[in-house]
């Protein structure tokens, strides 16, 4: 499972869908309804938020939305507590994104290369609206290591 902390745009058409259903997949683990996944490290940034299914519903809308603007329909309705977004909401560190970046930019370079030098000349990548870049190493709960 990989719920990005980076701003959706930098996701080509692969991660964006991949993102999507993870993200469903999270909320689905948050409201109870699945016994897969209870464990998942990404999970606790959600968890630790006072609403968590309000957080994973506001981190769906904007992936939503990342897809409505390049032609993409994502069933909305699947979201379980859509409301506005409260940007900021969770911290996340420039360690953890700059790992995420490192990783996504490997992945683009793989499998769509004309996206990945699209974002050659990014070099502080935008975090996820509803997430509040702090300094810091990556999180304690990643697992994926340079």
């Amino acid at each position: 499972m990989r719920i990005w902390s980076l701003h959706p745009q930098y996701l080509d058409r692969q991660g964006l869908t991949a993102c999507w259903r993870e993200s469903l997949l999270a909320q689905a683990v948050l409201s109870g309804r699945t016994r897969g996944y209870t464990a998942h490290p990404q999970l606790e940034r959600f968890r630790a938020d006072p609403d968590p299914l309000t957080a994973i519903g506001e981190y769906l809308g904007v992936i939503a939305d990342e897809a409505t603007t390049r032609g993409y329909r994502f069933d909305r309705t699947r979201i379980l507590h859509e409301s506005p977004l409260d940007p900021g909401r969770i911290a996340v560190t420039t360690g953890q994104l700059a790992l995420e970046w490192e990783h996504l930019c490997g992945k683009l370079a793989a499998r769509s290369p004309e996206l990945r030098a699209r974002w050659d000349h990014v070099d502080d990548p935008e975090a996820h609206p509803l997430f509040r870049v702090e300094k810091g190493p990556a999180a304690p709960w990643e697992r994926a290591r340079p």
